[in-house]
């Protein structure tokens, strides 16, 4: 029997605490937010909506998990810390990233592309040298190596670096060279992928996408639910890490926007974010610059999208996203320091 609870009806800042203090909502993930309702599914049949602190005995450990604090990822400080999502920087060390064009495919540009990113407010750098965009070609290990040690020697001198690759061999070349984290579109599923994980003990992000062929990923964009297929997806390579040896607290997870998914499913999976929480890990959401935000809202160019990305993520951080993959660092930044300010009524500094 899989039971999910699915957190409904939240409330942020003041408005969290009062009902919280009020016995009418219950705090999510010991933070600044709160949810007063909850769906109980069971092997995927929706059995009831009712208000959290009212939930029949038999769900209620499961409840009750999702207003425990997450533990910190990728030492870094805590979203409640922070007072914001952490803001994972991208740098494509690429010639024909869908973003950037390969503006930072040149090692003194993508330092520098880096120290900006940093001065902008970013936590991290997620590092790249193969590109996902639809119809892109695969790129051999040996190659993406190449792009991204020397990238990734550097900027880990003075800052946090992830990993942004699908293959074993690259992931280990990356962190011999200093990344802290891995970040893998594909969940761990190339062979030996979860081996140097384990063995490394550094921290991952688990992202769904329906098949680990770029290409063929987006003949499967189909689902019942949406919501509940990624997070089951997401539980079950939870599991496979945890029976590597990875510990839940090194493991995020990434819904996978854009990965073979509509742009409905996108839409779904944005608004029933806080389903993954009941996963126990920080969630990190990807929404910059991809095509369902400029479809949306009606702009051709990647490089154009900043309103749209930095919507999504604000839309993302209401809903429970520990930490945001972009582009636009000190936009992003700047939404989120005035959405949290608004909700809560206190400026966050720094």
């Amino acid at each position: 029997m899989t039971r999910w609870v699915e957190p409904m009806g939240l409330l942020h800042g003041r408005g969290a605490f009062a009902a919280v203090a009020a016995g009418a909502a219950l705090p999510l993930e010991g933070g600044a937010t709160a949810f007063t309702l909850v769906r109980l599914i069971e092997n995927g049949r929706i059995i009831g909506l009712m208000p959290a602190v009212e939930t029949p005995e038999a769900w209620q450990d499961a409840v009750l998990a999702l207003t425990r604090p997450l533990q910190p990822f990728g030492g870094l400080p805590d979203a409640a810390s922070l007072g914001r999502p952490q803001v994972m920087a991208v740098l494509n060390v690429t010639p024909d990233s869908f973003s950037d064009g390969g503006r930072h495919f040149d090692m003194r540009a993508a330092l520098m592309a880096a120290d900006a990113m940093l001065e902008a407010g970013a936590d991290m750098i997620d590092v790249g040298g193969e590109s996902t965009r639809p119809g892109a070609p695969p790129v051999d290990p040996e190659t993406e190596i190449a792009r991204i040690v020397p990238v990734i020697r550097e900027i880990a001198k003075n800052a946090p670096v992830s990993v942004d690759t699908r293959h074993a061999a690259t992931m280990r070349a990356a962190l011999e060279a200093g990344a802290e984290v891995i970040n893998d579109i594909a969940a761990l599923r190339d062979p030996g992928a979860l081996e140097v994980a384990a063995e490394a003990g550094c921290s991952v992000v688990l992202m769904h996408m329906p098949d680990t062929d770029l290409v063929a990923m987006h003949q499967h964009a189909e689902y019942e639910d949406v919501a509940l297929e990624v997070t089951e997806f997401l539980a079950s390579r939870i599991a496979a890490c945890e029976a590597a040896g990875i510990p839940r607290h090194r493991i995020a997870v990434d819904p996978g926007l854009g990965f073979g998914k509509t742009i409905e499913h996108n839409l779904e999976l944005v608004n029933r974010l806080p389903l993954m929480l009941g996963l126990g890990c920080p969630i990190l959401v990807g929404a910059s610059r991809k095509r369902f935000v400029g479809t949306i809202a009606g702009v051709t160019k990647p490089r154009d999208r900043l309103a749209g990305s930095v919507g999504v993520a604000v839309a993302a951080a209401a809903r429970g996203a520990a930490m945001l993959r972009v582009h636009d660092v000190a936009e992003t930044v700047a939404a989120l320091k005035l959405w949290r300010a608004c909700v809560t009524g206190a400026a966050v500094q720094g």
